[in-house]
């Protein structure tokens, strides 16, 4: 333990105790980071759906520039089957991963949310974390509730490195059943502490408020909108569209990175197309060089060819990001970096298309990108749920989740995670290093879906890549999942 503790310590600390650590394992054993729900007693959380008391999904991870000791992660505790959870949580080191508190912002009735502070709501979801350069650390959520259409996009600040929580600050909030926010990000400008951005999709239905179709279509127009504040959290700018498609189109699972010369690059899954499903997806980003104040046009990453996760014995839906792409910058030389799932890679002479991880890159700050490659190795089996980080010396680290130790037993569905990584700027990818399992997937929350998240933590401290994670734990339905930390040092 004092030996990760030194890895962490410092991004310098780090590299000096790898250089000594030649031949040792490159991935340490995980350490969990998440613990009982401290929301067990909670009653305001409405109906609904099953919940998974002691149940975390969903995890994002930050690292304080000021000091690469300080991790918070973040993620749903006690999810619903039909959406969200009683409150997220952030489980905090200041060791490098020694030891973990946890605290909670007050996004819900559960974790002391009310009327007065903004947080009265039943249910919270979509978790993410970033810090400022000067170690302040914000952390937003999507709030709604399980009785009605009251939903909201809210950020919470930390000046002490995630211990506590300060109040929130509303972006949005509305009850319009046909105009409902998410699948929010926030994102501090790692150059200037004064500027973080907050990105989600609107869903903007038809005006036939009547039609019972209109809330479970996909013939529907999905809104980009966006916030900022530009005084280090003092104040957020009110939210206002940034992309108002003007035929049948949706946005969802944008984030934005900024590039070393302060522009911004959005990403996100276009949806194009009408009737109960899309005719057409694709990975697409848009551009500010103004800090947020103007944006381009969307500019098409690649077509997506998608297809769902199942068991492969039995059918049964695993709920994957399968429409969320990831983006990450290399903070060097400005290159870009996105994946996704994608089953270009299968089919003939397979027989029939899994999901795989497609990455591209963009050397020219967004405005062209690679032809996709495959990151996972084993095309044989499916992949899914990407995370992409580049580390300070330019690797570049891609994670996943995969079902090749499953075995034909119809009731368990063996899940690995992976981490993959190149460097020589994602033109080739070395040997898949195991992270963490074979857990069985099917202990896991039912969300629509086996369901561990929509997207999985990954950061860097130098060179060092930090992943952040679900496993299920097998067999226990009293705590089907948990979250987990580990370190894939060079």
């Amino acid at each position: 333990m004092r030996k990760r503790l030194a890895i962490l310590a410092s991004a310098t600390a780090c590299i000096a105790a790898l250089g000594a650590m030649a031949g040792a394992a490159a991935v340490a054993p995980p350490t969990l980071v998440s613990a009982p729900s401290p929301f067990a007693n909670c009653t305001q959380i409405g109906p609904g759906g099953t919940n998974y008391l002691n149940a975390e999904v969903e995890p994002w991870v930050g690292v304080n520039p000021t000091n690469p000791g300080n991790i918070i992660g973040v993620y749903q505790q006690d999810r619903w089957s039909d959406g969200g959870a009683r409150g997220l949580v952030a489980s905090v080191t200041h060791n490098g991963g020694a030891t973990w508190s946890r605290s909670f912002a007050p996004f819900t009735f559960c974790s002391g949310g009310n009327v007065g502070n903004g947080g009265d709501f039943e249910r919270a979801s979509d978790p993410w974390v970033t810090f400022a350069p000067n170690g302040v650390a914000y952390q937003i959520a999507l709030n709604f509730n399980g009785s009605d259409f009251d939903n909201a996009i809210t950020v919470s600040k930390s000046t002490n490195g995630g211990d506590t929580w300060g109040p929130l600050q509303t972006l949005t909030r509305g009850s319009n059943p046909l105009s409902q926010n998410d699948k929010e990000s926030i994102t501090a400008d790692p150059g200037n502490s004064n500027f973080v951005y907050a990105v989600w999709d609107r869903s903007r239905f038809p005006s036939d408020q009547a039609s019972f179709n209109a809330l479970h279509a996909f013939s529907f127009r999905g809104d980009i909108l966006f916030s900022r504040t530009t005084n280090g959290g003092v104040s957020w700018e009110p939210a206002r569209t940034i992309f108002a498609p003007k035929s049948n189109m949706f946005s969802i699972g944008n984030q934005i990175v900024v590039l070393p010369n302060g522009d911004l690059v959005d990403v996100m899954f276009l949806g194009h197309g009408s009737g109960g499903q899309r005719s057409g997806w694709e990975v697409a980003v848009i551009r500010s060089t103004d800090r947020g104040v103007t944006w381009s046009a969307p500019i098409t990453v690649s077509s997506v060819q998608a297809v769902s996760v199942t068991d492969p014995e039995t059918g049964e839906p695993i709920r994957t990001g399968d429409i969320l792409p990831e983006i990450a910058v290399d903070r060097r030389s400005g290159a870009l970096y996105a994946v996704w799932q994608d089953a270009r890679f299968s089919g003939p002479p397979l027989g029939h298309a899994f999901a795989g991880i497609a990455i591209s890159k963009s050397t020219d700050g967004g405005l062209t990108w690679s032809k996709p490659v495959q990151v996972n190795q084993r095309p044989d089996v499916q992949a899914f749920t990407p995370s992409v980080e580049v580390g300070s010396d330019g690797t570049v680290g891609v994670t996943y989740y995969d079902f090749r130790n499953n075995t034909s037993d119809p009731n368990t569905l063996w899940t690995d995670y992976f981490i993959v990584r190149s460097h020589d700027g994602g033109a080739t990818f070395g040997n898949e290093e195991h992270v963490a399992g074979p857990f069985d997937m099917k202990t896991a929350p039912f969300a629509g879906g086996f369901f561990v998240g929509d997207y999985e933590g990954l950061a860097t401290i130098g060179s060092t890549f930090i992943p952040l994670f679900v496993q299920a734990n097998t067999g226990n339905t009293a705590n089907r999942t948990d979250v987990f930390e580990t370190t894939a040092s060079p």
